[in-house]
C-alpha cells in the first residue's frame, strides 16, 4: 500500500472527524473511530496531526468557516441596511452548507459548539478571530444599542445558538432523507424573522 503523505492524512482525518463528530456528538465521538474511518493504522494519528481532539475540532471548524466566509463576504456587499439585512446575509451564508453532505455534517457539529464562540466575553474563539463572521456579530450588536450590555451580549449568543440549532436540525432532516414541513426559502426567511424578534424583544420590566 502506498504511503499517505502528511497533508493527505490530515485531510482524511478532518473528513472522518466531520462524519464521526456529527454522528456521535462532539463529546461522545471516539478518536479510534475517526482514525479507522480515515484509513489510518496509527491509533495516535489525531494527536500527531492535531495535538488533541480539540485541535481536530478546530481544524474541522476552520475549514467550514473558510467556506462560509467567502459567501458571507459576497452576501454583505448586497445586504440591505439594518438588523434584518445583516441577519439575512448570515443565514444565507450558513445555508450554503445545506447544499452538500459534508456541509450538513459540519452544521450538526457546529451547533454543538455555539456557546464557545466567545460572544459573551467579547473574546473570539481562535477560529473566529479576525473573520468577517466576527465583524458581522459586532455590526449586529450595533443595531441593539437600546439594550443594556449584559442583556445584549446574552441575546447575541442565544441568537447565534438559535440559528445554529435550526440549521443543524434542517441538515439532520436532509441527511435522514426526511421532508421538512416548510420549503427552504420559507425556512430561511422565517429564521431571519424569528432571530430578529428575539434580538428586538423589549427589555423585561422587573417587579419590585
Amino acid at each position: 500500500m502506498p504511503r499517505t503523505s502528511g497533508p493527505e492524512t490530515r485531510e482524511k482525518l478532518i473528513r472522518a472527524g466531520e462524519e464521526v463528530f456529527a454522528a456521535q456528538g462532539v463529546h461522545g465521538a471516539q478518536l479510534r473511530d475517526i482514525v479507522r474511518l480515515a484509513g489510518q493504522s496509527n491509533p495516535s494519528a489525531v494527536q500527531y496531526h492535531f495535538g488533541s481532539r480539540a485541535g481536530l475540532l478546530d481544524a474541522v471548524m476552520a475549514e467550514r468557516q473558510t467556506r462560509t466566509e467567502q459567501v458571507l463576504t459576497a452576501e454583505l456587499k448586497q445586504a440591505a441596511d439594518g438588523l434584518r439585512g445583516l441577519l439575512t446575509a448570515l443565514v444565507n451564508a450558513e445555508a450554503t452548507e445545506l447544499r452538500s453532505e459534508r456541509g450538513r455534517r459540519c452544521l450538526r457539529v457546529c451547533a454543538q459548539l455555539s456557546h464557545e464562540s466567545g460572544v459573551r466575553t467579547r473574546t473570539p474563539h481562535p477560529t473566529l478571530d479576525g473573520t468577517v463572521y466576527w465583524r458581522l456579530i459586532g455590526r449586529v450588536e450595533g443595531c441593539l444599542t437600546g439594550l443594556p450590555e449584559p442583556l445584549r451580549l446574552e441575546r447575541l449568543d442565544l441568537a447565534l445558538t438559535l440559528i445554529g440549532a435550526a440549521m443543524a436540525d434542517r441538515a439532520g432532516q436532509y441527511l435522514a432523507g426526511a421532508t421538512p414541513l416548510t420549503d427552504e426559502p420559507l425556512f430561511l426567511a422565517d429564521l431571519v424573522e424569528t432571530t430578529a424578534a428575539l434580538l428586538e424583544a423589549p427589555v423585561p420590566r422587573r417587579e419590585r
